[in-house]
């Protein structure tokens, strides 16, 4: 159990009301708060490090603004987050290098300004320790292979600071490898890609394929001795958009071992419904009328999330699927509008059948050990 869950009386009326204002109660629902807060639940993908260039933005407090602060951390118990080092991928050289240095130290001084909640993590011993701690687990992944700038010297020494995956592209092409939103150039990746994925095994940083072209995806799972993760897509075939996984990209991905973190994204999570959506709010602005007068389809609801959980266990198992939300980055689901409302994703869980067991796993479990396993090949690539 949380230490933070076990002080104070106004820690519990916190969790308590969050509860309250989700809707929950009974013994069933009891039964779900329990489980989740006394299990470890980890994001592969969070953008707060954009909300910190806000010099009004304070981690501290709750904030009006953005989807994560550390009130509503506790309250949404979440246990550790990658932190996502992001610029757009049409920033690129010299710059792209050193506005990265600057995001991935201001995550290391939120860490250092936080002390006494925040752990700084590289390994799945980390963040065990920090759960111990009663502390959250501060992670980091880069999100764009044009932050390395060509360079396996400078990939190693992010990884030095604390970088512990690479999504390989952005919605731009690298160098080195075909992105899912450009045109195709390499094919998939071409020898310096293939270079940078061994690369990052012999690190121990993990390999993530969300945003690559699905030539890209097949190229990395043929060269890659690690397991792979998707950090942030959900279900192709429940939500046609080319940033989500078809299941037979999900399934190869399972069979190597790694991990499928499904995004919270609406439009990824409904693509379709998103689309009929923003069609009928434009429509009404350009005929001059007000949204409430024309009755627009509504926002696509937070059950989707569970929906696209479901499908990618029943195509890779359970021990292949996890959580990559995307707070701070998109446009969350209705009644999925902060990390506050984390809790809903157990509850969810047990009301499809799911044992506890099942659900740690997708909580957080399945996230730690493929770092860990990423970790455990690094150590043979470098005994050989």
């Amino acid at each position: 159990m949380k230490r933070w869950h076990l002080v104070l009386a106004l820690g519990v009326m916190a969790a308590a009301s969050a509860w309250l204002a989700v809707g929950v109660g009974g013994d069933d629902d009891a039964r779900a708060r329990r489980l989740h807060f006394s299990s470890l639940v980890l994001d592969t993908h969070i953008d707060t490090p954009l909300q910190m260039k806000d010099p009004n933005w304070v981690f501290g407090r709750e904030n009006d603004s953005g989807h994560v602060d550390l009130p509503r951390l506790k309250r949404g118990g979440l246990d550790g987050a990658f932190f996502s080092i992001y610029m757009p991928g049409t920033v690129t050289g010299p710059k792209a290098v050193s506005d990265s240095l600057k995001t991935i130290a201001s995550v290391h001084r939120l860490v250092e300004l936080y002390g006494d909640s925040l752990e700084l993590c590289t390994s799945a011993a980390d963040v065990r320790r920090a759960q111990r701690l009663g502390k959250f687990a501060v992670l980091m992944g880069m999100e764009g292979g044009h932050m390395i700038h060509n360079s396996l010297p400078i990939l190693r020494m992010y990884a030095r600071l604390g970088i512990r995956y690479l999504t390989l592209t952005h919605n731009v092409n690298t160098d080195w490898a075909d992105s899912v939103a450009d045109s195709r150039v390499y094919g998939g990746l071409n020898d310096l890609g293939r270079s940078v994925v061994q690369e990052l095994n012999r690190l121990g940083v993990l390999v993530d394929v969300s945003h690559v072209s699905d030539e890209t995806f097949w190229d990395v799972l043929e060269v890659s001795e690690a397991p792979l993760i998707a950090s942030h897509s959900s279900c192709r075939d429940l939500s046609n958009h080319p940033r989500n996984m078809n299941d037979e990209m999900i399934r190869a991905l399972a069979e190597q071992g790694g991990v499928i973190q499904i995004t919270f994204v609406d439009q990824f999570l409904d693509v379709e419904h998103h689309a009929a959506r923003e069609a009928s709010i434009q429509e009404a602005s350009s005929d001059g009328e007000a949204e409430t007068d024309r009755e627009p389809i509504p926002p696509v609801i937070w059950e989707r999330i569970v929906d696209h959980i479901d499908h990618a266990v029943q195509v890779a198992g359970v021990d292949h699927v996890g959580l990559g939300s995307d707070f701070d980055g998109a446009d969350m689901p209705r009644g999925m509008e902060d990390v506050s409302f984390l809790p809903k994703i157990t509850q969810g869980l047990l009301k499809r059948g799911y044992d506890e067991n099942q659900i740690r796993l997708i909580l957080g479990e399945n996230t730690l050990r493929v770092l860990q396993q990423a970790e455990e090949v690094a150590i043979g690539i470098r005994s050989r």
